[in-house]
């Protein structure tokens, strides 16, 4: 879904509604399980249900076994920040990696919405500059698709990230526990890992879950594929040029991006983060549903 399609259909609200009605079939209702439930009451143990739910407690008192019933409640709370920074708007001919977040955002947002669970939204690049509360009421989720849609049609010039710096602003500004969800390429400051990873960790210690997608477009920014001849590369957060034949910068370029986004998996795996890595070139649904289905497997 690319930014030609989104504006082809004018609707990015009933487009995620389609999407997510789609390839949700199936699922359990809730991917999110386990953030929003509360004990309801107890229900005598039947032979052959699973123990998982049994209340121990009740057992040495009453020497009888019973079993835990759940109830949903409306209390998982959501920010997603989108990252808006120039290189998120790259490649420029479909707006991929922006278009692919905001889309996915969307879709996660009339998830969660159709949960009854609070959604908010978060705009940055090196500065927060959309904040919005979290809430579940149909006015409220309607009016973030109108916010992601904008978003979609900015036009940034010259924006740089700071993840780190924006992150802390969020942690700060959350009192909650809540699910943080981030869409981010992560093309900031090579040496700047250590701060990055350091603001997560900040979530972390306010006992946020924290999910990260890593946007980026696997043709040109990972496997460096471009025509084989002399071109001019500018780097659109800072405007800067560099001539260079790909082929003679090519195995160089990939040894280092790749080592960048490897640091970055494995940094995720020891704060326990959950990293989704999504090429803006495949289908939203392809890159969500094995992650949904992930969540409902471990709830």
């Amino acid at each position: 879904m690319d930014l030609k399609k989104i504006k082809e259909y004018g609707n990015l609200e009933l487009l995620a509604k389609q999407m997510v009605e789609g390839f949700i079939t199936g699922l359990h209702k809730s991917p999110y399980h386990g953030f929003s439930v509360e004990f309801a009451e107890h229900n005598l143990y039947n032979t052959g249900e699973s123990t998982r739910y049994i209340d121990w407690k009740v057992y040495a008192r009453t020497d009888r076994l019973y079993t835990k019933r759940f109830e949903e409640e409306t209390n998982l709370r959501c920010m997603i920040l989108i990252d808006k920074s120039s290189s998120m708007y790259y490649p420029l001919e479909n707006h991929g990696k922006i278009s692919f977040s905001i889309f996915s955002a969307a879709c996660l947002a009339y998830i969660l919405q159709k949960q009854r669970d609070g959604v908010g939204l978060c705009g940055f690049s090196e500065e927060v500059d959309l904040f919005t509360q979290v809430k579940s009421t149909n006015t409220h989720v309607h009016n973030l698709f109108l916010l992601l849609k904008q978003m979609l049609e900015e036009r940034p010039t010259n924006k740089k990230t700071s993840v780190a710096d924006v992150i802390h602003q969020v942690a700060n500004r959350i009192h909650r526990r809540s699910l943080i969800i981030l869409f981010s390429d992560m093309m900031e400051n090579i040496d700047n890992h250590d701060e990055i990873f350091s603001a997560l960790q900040h979530l972390k210690h306010n006992n946020h879950e924290v999910l990260i997608f890593h946007v980026y477009d696997q043709k040109t920014e990972l496997d460096f594929d471009f025509p084989d001849r002399p071109m001019v590369f500018i780097d659109v957060e800072t405007g800067q040029k560099e001539k260079a034949q790909p082929a003679q910068v090519k195995k160089l370029y990939k040894d280092q991006i790749n080592k960048r986004f490897q640091e970055i998996k494995i940094k995720c795996g020891q704060y326990k983060i959950d990293f989704i890595e999504a090429d803006c070139a495949k289908k939203v649904d392809q890159v969500l549903l094995p992650y949904l289905i992930k969540r409902k497997r471990m709830g």
